[in-house]
């Protein structure tokens, strides 16, 4: 009508029925992002905070933005939506791979698992030195929790004291409060490797992948008696007679101080 008819805003409007100030307003995109950004930090740091905590902790740390304006980006972020909290590791940190200089200063831990004839699965627990990649024990059986770990540390201890720090991933046997409260009681350091990273436990994959190919996959178990017998014979034929090539072809007993 204004460029047709030569009127006025004002005439425009007046036969439209629109206000003027509708016609006038221009909408000026807001910036969102530095609310986004705390929004983010607060869920990731508390993943079970909901509106008003997030609110309130952000105007305790000086922001002054408008509740209704938080709470709109807060429901763009689907953030209103029930959360499921995930559990979660604490952050580990990359290590290089300790090379000790003598026996019991690092032992490492894994778990392996196989099946028997008939199908039921069992577990092996191995335990090394890492000096001389002498074999301390194989733990063999169907369930292997955290308090039989406990035990078998305990055994060992016995027969040959107890090293200065003990590495091992982020099984949930390794992770749980028995073996960290044993290891704290008996002034042991835990080393966690980071999550996918089996690498920064080189000694003892080496080691799985040798048992893996020269007894695990070389044999048929029919009871976890066989595996006891087979994996003790081999064991102890590990460290007495295997050479090893990182040893320059010596075997783990032939190591000594």
């Amino acid at each position: 009508m204004i460029e047709e008819h030569s009127v006025s805003v004002r005439q425009a409007c007046e036969q439209l029925k629109i206000p003027r100030s509708s016609y006038l307003y221009m909408n000026k995109p807001k910036d969102d992002e530095p609310i986004i950004e705390q929004l983010t930090l607060l869920v990731n740091k508390h993943p079970s905070i909901g509106f008003w905590m997030s609110f309130h902790r952000m105007r305790n740390n000086g922001f002054t933005w408008n509740h209704k304006r938080v709470y709109r980006v807060y429901t763009a972020m689907k953030l209103n939506i029930r959360r499921r909290a995930k559990k979660r590791l604490p952050a580990r940190a990359k290590q290089t791979l300790f090379q000790p200089s003598a026996p019991n200063q690092t032992w490492s831990l894994d778990f392996m698992s196989d099946s028997l004839w008939n199908g039921k699965c069992f577990r092996l627990l191995n335990v090394i030195d890492d000096f001389n990649r002498q074999v301390l024990t194989i733990e063999a059986d169907t369930s292997l929790p955290s308090l039989r770990v406990v035990r078998v540390l305990e055994r060992l201890r016995q027969e040959r004291g107890l090293p200065q720090m003990i590495r091992c991933d982020n099984g949930p046997e390794f992770i749980s409060r028995n073996l960290d409260q044993w290891c704290k009681d008996n002034h042991i350091e835990l080393a966690f490797i980071q999550p996918g990273e089996p690498t920064q436990n080189a000694f003892i994959e080496r080691f799985n992948g040798s048992m893996r190919r020269e007894l695990l996959n070389a044999y048929v178990f029919r009871t976890i008696y066989e595996v006891r017998e087979k994996t003790y014979e081999w064991m102890t034929d590990y460290n007495q007679n295997r050479p090893h090539k990182s040893l320059k072809y010596k075997t783990p007993l032939d190591i000594v101080i």
